[in-house]
C-alpha cells in the first residue's frame, strides 16, 4: 500500500504497524491451524486413555489462549490503524474496497464471539468432563466443539482472502 499522502516519517510507522498486524494475525491462524492439524492428532499417539488425552490438550489450549487475547488486542488496534488507509469516514464502507473492509470487520467480530464462547464454555466443560472421566459426555460436547472449532478455521481462511483482496487494484 502507497502512503503518498504521509508526512515523512508516517510511511515507516504505517509499515511498522502493518507488519506487527501481519505478524500478530499469522501467530493466531497459523497457531489454531497448527493445534488443530498436528497438536490433536499427536495427542492420540501420546495416550490411549482418553480423559488423559483430553486434559493434556486442554493444558497445551490454556497455554495458547493465553496469548490469545493480547493477540487478538494488537490486531483490533493495529486493524484500526491499517483501515484508516482505505476510509477516512463511515461512508467508505459502502464503496470498494471498505465494503471488503466492512465484511472483514463482520467476521472479525464474529470470529471473536465464537472464540470466546469455546474458550469459556467449551474448553471448561471439556476439561471438566475429561476430569471426572465421563466419556460419552466428552462424546456429546466435542460434536458440537469440533463444529465451532471447523467454523473458527473457516473464518480465519475467509478474513486472510478479504485481506488479500484489499490489497488488489479494483
Amino acid at each position: 500500500m502507497e502512503h503518498s499522502n504521509l508526512n515523512p516519517i508516517q510511511p515507516l510507522l504505517a509499515d511498522v504497524i502493518l507488519w506487527i498486524h501481519l505478524i500478530a494475525a499469522a501467530f493466531l491462524v497459523g497457531g489454531s491451524f497448527f493445534f488443530w492439524l498436528v497438536i490433536i492428532p499427536a495427542s492420540r499417539v501420546l495416550t490411549a486413555d482418553e480423559s488423559e488425552r483430553t486434559q493434556i490438550v486442554g493444558k497445551i489450549a490454556k497455554v495458547f489462549g493465553r496469548a490469545v487475547t493480547p493477540t487478538l488486542i494488537i490486531i483490533i488496534l493495529t486493524g484500526i490503524y491499517n483501515a484508516s488507509w482505505y476510509v477516512t469516514s463511515l461512508q467508505g464502507l459502502v464503496v470498494y474496497p471498505g465494503t471488503i473492509l466492512l465484511t472483514k470487520v463482520i467476521l472479525v467480530v464474529i470470529l471473536m464471539i465464537l472464540i470466546y464462547v469455546h474458550n469459556v464454555y467449551f474448553g471448561k466443560r471439556i476439561t471438566a468432563l475429561a476430569k471426572e472421566r465421563n466419556v460419552e459426555g466428552l462424546k456429546k460436547i466435542r460434536k458440537t466443539s469440533r463444529k465451532i472449532s471447523t467454523a473458527n478455521l473457516i473464518l480465519m481462511v475467509a478474513i486472510f482472502f478479504l485481506a488479500v483482496l484489499m490489497q488488489m487494484p479494483p
